[in-house]
């Protein structure tokens, strides 16, 4: 009898995948040591073919309000009825959230503990600059600074973007928990000219290098506007705004209708790929609106055309009634309700804000689209949203909106028969619970080809990603982080990236590889730092041996003060969307007191496709490479892989020894974290570095003893002048 295939079951989230294309100038694709050349180990056996059956998770966040508009607490799992396409799902997960109760401290322990993924609320403060007066796009700036510095609870992502007939949508802050550069997105609207920025960020995070003003302390309006974009550069954005106001209304004299079909073809883009994004999505929309005629029909209280009609339509004149006029377009409310119908499948909510008022004391004869009111409480209303109308002061509206949502029931159902194919499903829960109503998704898309994804769409997923900080394995994932001194208060940190080749290669087609490396690093209130991100392009046909044996190593490097950080780290195939999520706790010294890196391994050459990254600089091809002992370079190990029985040599880098002996104990531990009694580090050589205050140590690790396995390798340090001991570990495996 045959022997039946072997099944195996993946397990995926339902939202998740990548990124569009990066700058090919800041790209340099070298090795990290210039002698090191690729194995040639025998290629590994074809694998048995397996039959592969997804199994995706599906979560449904869901807010439940009593009569009052307050949240229902106190719901259990058994509460709620979950239906996908009418056929009622059993909930596999439960989990509450309920902002009022759970506030743990700084932003990252918010993403640690208790906020992930669908269950933070995303904000995208959203300017309209076509059907918006300039002075009335500035203005409102005041309003949105303030929500953002406010209002939000410290787990909350916000972003910024901007809509134009002339350039689209656009981006100019992803979802972030850093205020300092949604709050500088907010003041520049994308507008950039006359700022030499040396690196820009394909995914958004940050948009500024430097630390941004908060403007907390503004007083008024013309105050806080001045602040956010003092002088010439304020000017600067007045005057481009103008051009593009310019521009849209040189059009609207004869383009009145089309160009609001194109306006809602751009939000309808937007829409569709914000699908892409976990958990929902509140779009606070800042727009003087269009023209309400055209889409809704005349205002019931103009009663003299109302009389005339009738008056038409009673003597059979039925030719002289414009139903345009009367009822609106009708391709035209086709068109907006396909638009508004993708924000609901997205679970996005248009939260529409009213700018016209902020500019009526400046530009009274230009207060064009006077009855953009209702076309802006149309698509809020549709959406599940709401329209506020005193755009001076937004909290105690948005307020409102934050309370009711303060509590969220996250469910989760799984499904093994989708097709990934993209076919919307229709979504409806129900609730136990008299008298409430419900608030929640209206539905998903089945999965569907990563190829397919519009890069706008590949973005939000990695800064998704990012931002939620959660580990992710489809991709096997390693990095080594080390803070070196480079001056008073500052570190030259290397990073370190080991990405598993066998992983990595998982449904790639063709014998071009493309990775997508990025990597951010925030401090504690979550604001993010300093970054570097490329994509590397490598020949499979020269390299798959290698690749398939180990892997690629990738090196790049960070600036930062001192401080505690969170280091994000994200791998993707740029062909199949497989990625790998790391996250790495960082803690950079003042070196004032002796500090001890990370034990550096030393790497056998060849074993890896080694990839360096790129200075930015013209004149600078490659930058620092700190990993030398008496002036040779080596490869350290983001997790060494150490053989029984074989020594090891390791580097010690300490800093602020003494220059008596130190001395050295070393714990080794299992996976489980119980201490075992093999595994000793000796110090083989204290070398010269000419560097006052740098030490480097070079030792040898015994494995004798231990059973193939994962281990943690923990070196205490105590300098023998002050008695100071520093620790650091690294984890390994022992292998046969």
């Amino acid at each position: 009898m045959a022997s039946r295939p072997a099944r195996r079951i993946v397990r995926s989230a339902l939202l998740f995948t990548g990124v569009g294309a990066l700058s090919a100038a800041s790209l340099v694709f070298a090795a990290v040591v210039a002698n090191a050349k690729p194995g040639s180990p025998d290629r590994p056996s074809a694998a048995p073919f397996e039959e592969s059956t997804q199994v995706v998770s599906i979560e449904v966040p869901v807010n439940v309000v009593n009569r009052d508009g307050q949240p229902v607490r106190g719901l259990q799992a058994s509460d709620f009825e979950v239906f996908d396409e009418s056929t009622q799902q059993k909930i596999s997960s439960f989990q509450v959230v309920d902002l009022d109760v759970n506030v743990p401290q700084g932003a990252e322990a918010v993403a640690d503990e208790y906020l992930r993924g669908t269950t933070r609320r995303r904000f995208l403060l959203l300017f309209d600059l076509t059907f918006s007066n300039p002075t009335a796009i500035l203005k409102a700036r005041t309003a949105a600074r303030d929500f953002i510095l406010h209002s939000l609870h410290p787990g909350d992502l916000a972003g910024v973007g901007t809509v134009s007939l002339e350039q689209g949508f656009r981006s100019v802050v992803t979802f972030t928990p850093d205020r300092a550069q949604v709050a500088r997105g907010i003041d520049t609207l994308g507008y950039h000219q006359g700022e030499n920025y040396a690196r820009l960020d394909p995914l958004r995070f940050m948009i500024s290098p430097n630390a941004v003003e908060t403007l907390e302390n503004a007083t008024s309006p013309d105050q806080a506007i001045k602040l956010g974009g003092a002088g010439e550069k304020s000017g600067e954005l007045r005057d481009y705004l103008a051009a593009l106001s310019v521009m849209a209304e040189r059009d609207q004299r004869t383009y009145d209708r089309s160009r609001i079909v194109n306006m809602l073809h751009i939000l309808g883009g937007l829409a569709h790929s914000l699908n892409a994004v976990h958990g929902r999505k509140n779009v606070v929309l800042f727009s003087e609106g269009f023209e309400s005629r055209l889409l809704l029909g005349r205002d019931p209280s103009q009663t003299d055309e109302q009389s005339d009609e009738a008056q038409h339509v009673e003597a059979g004149d039925i030719w002289r009634v414009d139903s345009d006029q009367r009822y609106g377009n009708t391709e035209l409310q086709a068109s907006a309700g396909r638009v508004l119908e993708e924000f609901r499948r997205a679970d996005a909510v248009i939260q529409a804000v009213d700018i016209g008022g902020l500019r009526a004391d400046t530009d009274p004869d230009k207060r064009s689209q006077s009855g953009g009111q209702d076309a802006l409480f149309f698509m809020a209303n549709e959406t599940g949203g709401e329209l506020f109308k005193n755009a001076n002061n937004l909290r105690p509206e948005l307020d409102r909106v934050l309370q009711r949502s303060s509590v969220t029931y996250l469910l989760t159902f799984e499904r093994a028969d989708l097709k990934t194919d993209g076919a919307y499903r229709h979504l409806r829960v129900k609730v136990k619970s008299p008298g409430a109503r419900v608030s929640s998704r209206a539905g998903y898309y089945a999965p569907r080809p990563f190829r397919e994804l519009s890069p706008l769409e590949r973005n939000l997923l990695a800064s998704d990603s990012i931002a939620s900080a959660v580990p992710r394995s489809d991709i096997d994932l390693r990095a080594l982080i080390a803070p070196f001194r480079a001056g008073p208060g500052q570190a030259y940190v290397p990073v370190i990236v080991e990405i598993g080749g066998m992983s990595m290669l998982s449904g790639q087609r063709g014998e071009r590889l493309n990775l997508e490396i990025y990597t951010y690093v925030s401090d504690g209130q979550g604001e993010m730092r300093d970054f570097f991100t490329q994509i590397v392009g490598i020949d499979l046909g020269k390299a798959r041996a290698v690749i398939e044996h180990s892997g690629v190593k990738y090196y790049g490097h960070l600036a930062l003060g001192a401080g505690d950080y969170l280091v994000r780290v994200l791998v993707r195939n740029a062909e199949t969307g497989r990625s790998g999520v790391q996250t790495v706790r960082l803690k950079v010294p003042d070196y004032k007191a002796p500090v001890l890196l990370p034990p550096f391994f030393f790497e056998s050459p060849g074993r890896w496709v080694m990839v360096r990254e790129s200075s930015g600089q013209p004149a600078q091809k490659t930058v620092v490479y700190p990993f030398t002992v008496n002036g040779e370079p080596y490869i350290p190990a983001a997790r060494p892989e150490i053989a029984a029985g074989t020594p090891a040599r390791l580097c010690l880098v300490a800093y602020s020894l003494g220059a008596a002996k130190p001395s050295i104990e070393t714990q080794v531990v299992d996976g489980n974290g119980n201490p075992v009694a093999s595994g000793q580090v000796a110090i083989l050589e204290r070398t010269v570095t000419g560097i006052v205050g740098f030490d480097q140590l070079l030792a040898s690790f015994d494995a004798t003893g231990l059973a193939p396995g994962e281990y943690t390798l923990h070196i205490g340090l105590t300098d023998g002048t002050s008695g100071n001991k520093q620790t650091n570990s690294i984890p390994f495996a022992v292998r046969n």
